[in-house]
């Protein structure tokens, strides 16, 4: 019997080279072309719009436009720094971030387990609804009934505890009147993701966990809250990475002159100089600090999650 040549022995289907990229868009062009759309709004809104950061290092004149106007360096950056409410919008804008992550983080993850415990289908849907109907209100809408319901003429907190405090006043109120709507309006939303987890975990791992004798508590804490740990940790990573982007609608819509101790973020100042005082080069730099801020605490928080878990972001 001959003996077979190696170089022959492999079969067809593996010694044909693989298809090219052409090829491989010739033959799926249809979803090629769908995904054309999104890339496209992506650069024209997201990555053209980066060339105009360079006014933040520019004393920025539209009637010398970009290249036109002088560059200034860091003098927009130091102006900021040793402005004196820096000290005071940082603090108010890390601190409500703070607090609205401490707060809301946790609370989705605790709702989507009570809603999954739901055996009721129908009872289910009603929930939910309740739930998530918060979130499709606008945020001024929001702002005006959170006015209303703290009114010191006739709110219902005040009724409640037979007062007369006007709550939007007060400095030390505010951040808790931030989170406490927050939670509110996007708690029923944020379960939503958690809930489509807990959807495609095992039915069978219920069913043992029942015949040995598992209580609810016993079967949340070792069956649900390990399926819902990666999803936990990747929606905290994200979360951090907007730490220092507090809501600019909602603060600027419940500040008042009497509490910007609490009030004064950055978001509001980058608004107050970029649009109201024209001071295009100022604002920008602000702005740039904020997210450059925002993109060091994702990366550490990644880091910081890819050691402790096997959940990594970026």
């Amino acid at each position: 019997m001959a003996k077979m040549n190696p170089s022959t022995a492999v079969p067809a289907a593996l010694a044909r080279p693989g298809k090219t990229l052409g090829q491989r868009i010739a033959d799926n062009w249809q979803l090629y072309a769908l995904l054309l759309v999104p890339v496209i709004l992506t650069f024209v809104y997201k990555y053209i719009p980066m060339y105009g950061i360079q006014i933040a290092f520019r004393d920025f004149k539209a009637s010398q436009g970009y290249t036109g106007s002088e560059w200034v360096g860091w003098y927009w950056f130091q102006r900021f720094f040793s402005a004196p409410t820096f000290g005071r919008m940082i603090k108010n804008t890390v601190l409500i971030s703070l607090y609205s992550l401490l707060w809301s983080f946790p609370v989705p993850i605790i709702l989507s387990l009570m809603i999954n415990q739901l055996r009721s289908a129908k009872y289910k849907r009603v929930v939910q609804t309740v739930l998530y109907a918060p979130h499709f209100i606008s945020v001024m809408v929001i702002c005006g009934m959170i006015k209303i319901f703290l009114s010191s003429s006739g709110g219902l907190l005040n009724l409640i505890l037979g007062t007369e405090i006007d709550f939007l006043t007060q400095s030390s109120a505010f951040r808790t009147i931030y989170v406490a709507s927050g939670i509110w309006q996007d708690a029923g939303w944020g379960c939503i993701i958690y809930l489509a987890t807990l959807a495609n975990v095992d039915p069978g791992l219920y069913e043992a966990a029942k015949v040995d004798g598992a209580s609810v508590f016993q079967r949340i804490r070792n069956i649900d809250l390990p399926a819902l740990l990666p999803m936990a940790i990747l929606n905290l990573i994200m979360a951090a990475g907007g730490l220092m982007n507090v809501g600019f609608e909602k603060v600027w819509l419940l500040q008042t002159d009497l509490n910007k101790a609490t009030s004064d973020v950055i978001a509001v100042y980058v608004y107050e100089q970029g649009i109201q005082n024209a001071k295009y080069s100022y604002s920008t730099a602000v702005g740039l600090f904020n997210t450059v801020v925002n993109i060091a605490l994702l990366l550490i928080v990644n880091k910081i999650a890819s050691k402790v878990s096997d959940v990594e972001f970026v």
